[in-house]
């Protein structure tokens, strides 16, 4: 897929390349070297090459097929496919009928031309950061394979990663973007709570969940965004007018010198040593913590209560504990996050941008079930998010996106990341500012096709 979205699509337009040509070479690379990290749970392959001849027919007949025509992607599991049974990454649901129809997001993707080619590996109902799935197996970081993805999109940011797919969909709840986003060296994006349709995407907090997509490019991800919400990106040429601020303070601890040099460097480049530190964001993170184990446990408790054994155990351990949380510990947690997101609204009075660290570090090695946070061993299943969960709360854009490696560095390095954090509505600002980064070097990370 080298040369980005819009150059493979433009290949399609005009003839250069079929769109059964892509097709079937992804189809192939996915069967023959996905072996290596798990990342896909079902190849679509009689529908995916069913629609690539339709695309490639319309061209003929001198049809508009649309800015992605041609262009294959892969699905997280928690998106419905017509006449495919909708797993979100577990065996609980095999007994429920196939889709009726794609997800909306999926529909107005078709509708631009793109082609779904696979389902993808997550954590069990979307409830970890890691993707260690006790049913589909590990999904490895292409990267380094001893190495986790992240989660709960790991399959979804690993596919890109590998230069397999240009783009890929996941889901974000508390960071399920953004932390395979980090640890993969891929770009990704948590719009504004509501912009995108959930229609057709199986739940996990519905009152946190948003969907969006990955990509090894910043433009790609914009194209992919464009056509997710059916409404075009506003250009702003004049970047250097942002008022850029970063956060300290709980997104300033135990950070590696690769992420605090890039900060440094994004920071120069906006002309900005401005930085803010929140208050409250420990608390932010606990109340966003029970909403998710309230809301999982809530949707998931007559299931518990009639099969709990067949549940990955460490999915059903932390859903069960969700479901006895008390009322009150909701409601309190809700009070907290109202207090929260007006907080950070309020910043954006004057501050467009805000930067923070994706992951306080690489991705931890497959077999270190914990990570140090502040010094103390913690679960990596639950505290890879610890700098993206409190942002959720908010409901604002993020786009998560891969530090370029350092001119002066010795030898490659594993990815690291940031986000970047703007007012809600405002996408336009993010991808502007992510483009300007990427052209000066300082954001951007090879996938293994490109390096």
């Amino acid at each position: 897929m080298g040369g980005g979205l819009t150059a493979t699509a433009n290949r399609v337009r005009f003839g250069i390349q079929s769109a059964h040509e892509i097709v079937e070479t992804a189809l192939h690379e996915l069967e023959t070297r996905d072996h290596a990290w798990h990342c896909t749970t079902r190849l679509l392959s009689e529908r995916a090459l069913r629609m690539a001849d339709t695309v490639d027919a319309r061209i003929k007949d001198g049809d508009q097929v649309g800015p992605l025509a041609g262009v294959p992607f892969g699905v997280k599991a928690l998106f419905d496919l017509e006449g495919i049974t909708t797993t979100a990454g577990s065996v609980v649901l095999k007994g429920n009928p196939p889709a009726r129809r794609d997800a909306a997001v999926i529909q107005r993707l078709i509708a631009a031309g793109a082609i779904p080619v696979a389902t993808l590996n997550m954590d069990e109902f979307a409830y970890g950061f890691v993707t260690e799935n006790a049913h589909y197996g590990t999904t490895l970081n292409p990267h380094d394979p001893t190495r986790l993805a992240g989660g709960s999109s790991g399959g979804s940011a690993a596919v890109v990663a590998t230069g397999i797919l240009p783009f890929a969909l996941g889901s974000d709840t508390n960071g399920s973007i953004r932390v395979p986003a980090a640890l993969c060296g891929v770009w990704g994006l948590r719009p504004t709570q509501g912009v995108l349709p959930l229609e057709g995407v199986y739940p996990f907090a519905s009152s946190l969940d948003t969907v969006g997509p990955l990509a090894a490019r910043a433009e790609d991800l914009r194209c992919v965004f464009e056509a997710m919400s059916g409404t075009p990106v506003a250009d702003i040429d004049d970047v250097m007018s942002f008022r850029v601020a970063r956060l300290g303070g709980w997104f300033a601890h135990d950070l590696p010198p690769a992420l605090l040099e890039g900060l440094d460097r994004i920071m120069a480049f906006f002309g900005s040593s401005h930085e803010i530190e929140l208050s409250g964001v420990e608390r932010a993170r606990s109340a966003a913590f029970v909403i998710s184990a309230s809301e999982g446990g809530n949707l998931h408790l007559p299931r518990l209560r009639k099969c709990p054994m067949d549940y990955d155990p460490a999915t059903r351990d932390r859903l069960m504990a969700g479901a006895l949380l008390p009322a009150a510990a909701f409601i309190q947690a809700q009070r907290l996050r109202n207090a929260f997101r007006n907080c950070l609204r309020e910043l954006f009075k004057t501050t467009d941008i805000l930067i923070a660290p994706t992951v306080a570090g690489v991705a931890p090695r497959i077999n270190a079930s914990t990570i140090l946070v502040d010094g103390k061993s913690v679960p990596a299943r639950a505290n890879l998010g610890i700098l993206t969960q409190p942002l959720s709360l908010g409901g604002m854009p993020v786009l998560a996106a891969p530090l370029a490696p350092h001119p002066n560095d010795a030898e490659p390095r594993l990815p690291v990341g940031v986000q970047l954090i703007a007012a809600p509505g405002r996408e336009d600002v993010l991808f502007a500012a992510a483009r300007a980064l990427e052209q000066a070097g300082i954001l951007g990370y090879l996938t293994l096709a490109t390096s």
